[in-house]
């Protein structure tokens, strides 16, 4: 068996979001407004009926996906495979204190997949963790799997199934809170993904 559809969708607004901080494993909550993102784009995910559904163990991806669950009445499992990128050192900081701390390595991670921040993984690292879920996931379903997770995971594991050569990962934009991803198998006899949405959302 394989899937047929895979929806990667980020978590909402979070309190160190809206302060510009650095999150990471840090387990920070959902503000009142990524809560209302949450129960909008709900309908919307559930909408693609997934055949199975899973999330991030930290509490903003459990609290966005327990919106999913609210709507559809299908249970979430969570996996702490689809955690954030771990950032070690930088968790916490703003882009303005890491800079301060190691001048110029806030670029560096933004251009180099297989760097890693001081006492932190790397993106290659993080899409590795998360490209077993879904190999899992492809050994027993057949349609659409839901993927509630986080930003720099959900970019790193979309270069990675789109097998795109390392050096291109960072061409990839951001994914906004609750937005998602959709990847499809391209057919029956071509198991090699499709993008096809990047960072689709609710407008308004």
């Amino acid at each position: 068996m394989t899937l047929d559809r895979l929806l990667l969708w980020r978590h909402g607004e979070t309190d160190y979001n809206a302060a510009g901080r650095i999150q990471g494993h840090l387990d920070s909550s959902l503000t009142e407004t990524g809560q209302e993102q949450a129960r909008r784009a709900a309908p919307v995910i559930a909408a693609f009926q997934p055949e199975v559904a899973l999330s991030s163990d930290l509490n903003r991806a459990r609290s966005t996906a327990a919106e999913f669950t609210e709507v559809s009445g299908m249970p979430v499992r969570l996996d702490k495979r689809l955690r954030e990128t771990h950032l070690g050192e930088w968790q916490g900081l703003s882009g303005a204190e890491v800079e301060h701390g190691w001048p110029g390595a806030m670029s560096t991670w933004r251009s180099t997949p297989t760097w890693a921040p001081p006492g932190g993984e790397s993106r290659v690292e993080v899409a590795e963790r998360a490209l077993e879920v879904v190999d899992e996931l492809d050994l027993t379903y057949s349609g659409t799997a839901l993927l509630c997770a986080h930003g720099g995971l959900i970019t790193a594991l979309t270069a990675r199934l789109l097998s795109w050569p390392i050096e291109l990962w960072p061409g990839l934009g951001g994914i906004a809170n609750c937005h998602w991803v959709v990847l499809a198998r391209r057919s029956s006899s071509d198991h090699r993904w499709r993008l096809m949405t990047y960072n689709g959302g609710v407008a308004g």
